[in-house]
């Protein structure tokens, strides 16, 4: 008797808990969840599952010659980039970010490299021989997204040696890595009256070979492929490499005349010549350099920034298209963006025109990150490779860094603005004429040929104008930065010899 009304009890206690749920639900529009059902005597399955999510889509946005100056959100009030504006305010920008050199004069190859194979410089070089044994074990970044279940694209600029067709599921007008610049785009402008070639005239060829610039081709293709890849569930990563604004730095009038040259302001280090071109490997022969007369002058630089600051903005304009593209698709919520390039570009600082130097101005490229998660208009000062965009993408993906990757996520440092960079110091190198190394305040530069070691405090003047080396008070400086090189070095596989001039020190 005393069990029946036991369960008699349970069962009215259990009527009225019912009861007072439901009116609960009615009121206030509760859902039932789990563990409610199991006290009202329902069933759960023994092992839940939790909830599977897709895993992010990742795109990135890779410009050729872009510094790291050149967008309007990040300081620049001339260059008008509205659409990379709104990435810098939906994501992080990592405002010191630089490639670590270059073995020959096109320094966009090591960088690529770098980029696709996760290598240092020097084990780049190396392997740049044998990339059939990479592709053999899935080295590449590609391959990496490929084996963990991603769908791959890549469009436009390669220009590394290797069939992009053999990474990629898909490819679409692999380009090679500058188009043909004609003979009248070099030496140029030598006076005002110097109009012969200019940056729309398609009959001069250049970006404008097949009868549409090549960066609405890109946007095109990126369109295309992001219609496709909403109507299926496979998580995507896209390659997109705008050749510009390399030169030909070619774009429509209409932007052109949105900067009129006499309003083109010189840069702060302008010099009509740098006296050590020749032993840096930035002489009269070099191909980049021959683009605008020597000595440089004022008129001649203005001209070339206006047809950079324009391609810029018109490769803008199509950046904004493949976003839209996005946004509409769906699947914006869920994607990652990354944006960089391969390095920067001189364009008259310091009486340069190309990317072959140890300055800011050639090694800094702009690295912008955002998506689900990251933090919005936010700003990163640590000092970071560009490269560091392939291990952060891994991560995104869930994928385990491989051995063979040298540089880092970057993940790290966008969860917590205090920590400290993954690097002691940045290394930069030239063939065998140029050596830098750097930290937050200091960098020392090496001209071998020149017998000539610089040194500048960032800190005190971010142009590099002025050469604090033969400053007693520069010594300590000095033999950190030796330790530091020499340091580097040994990590990176560096075999020029620079006991000759670090014994100095």
């Amino acid at each position: 008797m005393r069990i029946a009304f036991g369960q008699i009890t349970r069962k009215f206690h259990r009527s009225l808990f019912t009861m007072m749920l439901q009116k609960l639900i009615r009121a206030f529009q509760l859902p039932v969840i789990l563990g409610l059902a199991v006290m009202l005597g329902g069933s759960r399955p023994d092992n839940p599952k939790p909830e599977k999510r897709s895993k992010p889509n990742i795109i990135l946005i890779f410009t050729d010659d872009q510094r790291y100056n050149t967008i309007h959100a990040l300081g620049n009030s001339q260059v008008i980039t509205p659409n990379l504006d709104g990435l810098v305010q939906d994501g992080t920008t990592f405002t010191h970010t630089f490639n670590m050199g270059a073995w020959h004069g096109a320094v966009c190859v090591a960088s690529r490299a770098m980029l696709l194979t996760g290598m240092s410089v020097w084990n780049a070089k190396k392997q740049e021989a044998n990339y059939a044994s990479l592709v053999a074990a899935n080295g590449f970044w590609p391959q990496q997204l490929k084996q963990a279940g991603y769908e791959t694209y890549m469009t436009g600029k390669w220009h590394v040696a290797t069939d992009a067709r053999k990474l990629f599921d898909h490819a679409s007008h692999i380009r090679p890595g500058m188009p043909n610049q004609t003979p009248q785009g070099y030496n140029r402008p030598l006076s005002r009256l110097d109009t012969t070639w200019q940056p729309w005239k398609e009959e001069y060829g250049g970006f404008w070979k097949g009868g549409k610039h090549w960066s609405e081709v890109l946007a095109d293709d990126a369109v295309g492929y992001i219609e496709d890849a909403s109507k299926k569930e496979t998580p995507f990563f896209m390659y997109l490499a705008y050749n510009a604004p390399h030169d030909p730095r070619q774009a429509p009038k209409r932007w052109l005349d949105k900067y009129p040259v006499d309003q083109i302001k010189l840069p702060v280090s302008y010099l009509d010549d740098y006296p050590f071109k020749t032993e840096m490997g930035c002489g009269t022969d070099l191909r980049d350099e021959q683009l605008a007369p020597f000595p440089r002058t004022p008129y001649a630089v203005r001209k070339s920034i206006q047809e950079y600051y324009a391609s810029i903005s018109y490769m803008d304009e199509q950046v904004g298209r493949v976003l839209d593209a996005l946004r509409e698709s769906g699947k914006l919520d869920n994607t990652f963006i990354l944006f960089t390039s391969d390095h920067g570009l001189s364009v008259g600082h310091h009486g340069l025109m190309g990317k072959q130097s140890m300055f800011d101005h050639s090694m800094r490229p702009p690295l912008i990150i955002s998506g689900p998660g990251i933090p919005k208009g936010a700003k990163r000062d640590q000092n970071v490779y560009l490269q560091d965009a392939m291990a952060t993408a891994y991560e995104l993906a869930g994928i385990h860094k491989p051995e063979h990757v040298f540089f880092n996520s970057l993940m790290p440092i966008i969860r917590d603005a205090k920590r400290a960079s993954s690097y002691r110091s940045i290394y930069g190198c030239y063939m065998h004429t140029q050596r830098m190394v750097r930290t937050d305040r200091y960098k020392m530069i090496i001209y071998p040929a020149a017998n000539k070691i610089l040194l500048f405090d960032l800190q005190r003047d971010p142009e590099e104008m002025n050469d604090i080396f033969a400053r007693s008070s520069s010594k300590n400086i000095l033999k950190d930065l030796k330790i530091r090189m020499l340091e580097q070095q040994k990590i990176l596989h560096d075999e020029l010899d620079l006991s000759a001039f670090l014994n100095r020190i």
